[in-house]
């Protein structure tokens, strides 16, 4: 299209030009004639003047040609200015069409960056209540304690009397929820922060009193003591602690002092948790 309008352009002075020029010819040949007709005083051959005749309509000729062609030109010209200014309609659409598709691609790509940034939280937000739900199961399986054990495992007999106080291990186990209690060595350990309730019983024969203290590690909380001059003697106590993680709660019995205990288990020592703090 471009190319046909700078050849229209080129054409277009040219075509100018030759009109000029014919225009200018047609007088001059007109004159040459009547000035060689005054000169031959009217003998000029018949076959001049019918050249002469001849020549005129000619050109009007070629000058009618032009101005088809020219008119044609026009038009054509006409035709390639509506077909240039719809393609620059269309030119213009498509390219608002093309900052438009930009517009929602940089829409979808925000997009896709929230959604990708919520699934991060989320992830991070189900991994957080994992944590805390394994923290809660874990708080709930720790404060899920109590034990309850005895002296002898089997047989009967004294434990005691010693010239010192000594620990007691109550080596026959009834139940270790938690297993925070330790029969080999009679220890209680705390495994989490919380309110703990514990029990004992002792248990003797009139040959030796039975005393026995309650130790919060090397603590004394309370204490429970018989005697008799003959028959059995008997004697419980309980008390209410808190305990931070890793205190110990154990009993110790008095010096000089013996309990005395059988398949029928009289001495026991027994805790369990109230509530975590």
């Amino acid at each position: 299209m471009h190319r046909q309008r700078r050849e229209m352009a080129l054409l277009l002075p040219l075509v100018l030009l030759s009109i000029c020029c014919i225009s200018a010819a047609v007088p001059q040949a007109e004159s040459e004639n009547k000035t060689i007709l005054t000169k031959s005083g009217g003998d000029e051959p018949s076959s001049v003047l019918n050249q002469q005749q001849n020549f005129v309509p000619d050109i009007n000729t070629v000058l009618r040609d032009i101005s088809v062609q020219l008119a044609k030109q026009e038009v054509e010209m006409k035709h390639l200015q509506r077909q240039n200014e719809e393609q620059s309609t269309k030119l213009k659409e498509l390219e608002l069409q093309k900052s438009e598709l930009e517009k929602l691609q940089e829409q979808h790509k925000q997009q896709h960056l929230q959604l990708q940034q919520q699934q991060q939280q989320q992830q991070q937000q189900q991994q957080q209540l994992q944590q805390q739900l394994q923290q809660q199961q874990q708080q709930i399986k720790m404060s899920q304690v109590a034990f309850s054990a005895s002296l002898r495992t089997s047989g009967s007999g004294y434990t005691g009397p010693f010239n010192t106080n000594a620990n007691l291990i109550f080596k026959n186990v009834f139940e270790n929820i938690g297993n925070a209690y330790n029969p080999q060595t009679g220890i209680f350990t705390a495994p989490v922060r919380g309110v703990y309730h514990f029990e004992f019983y002792i248990h003797g024969l009139y040959a030796y009193p039975s005393g026995a203290w309650v130790m919060k590690n090397e603590q004394r909380i309370c204490a429970t003591y018989d005697s008799t001059s003959s028959g059995r003697t008997a004697a419980s106590n309980g008390v209410t602690l808190l305990l931070e993680v890793g205190d110990v709660v154990f009993l110790r019995l008095w010096v000089n002092t013996a309990l005395y205990d059988d398949d029928f288990h009289y001495n026991t020592f027994s805790g369990h948790m109230l509530f975590t703090m």
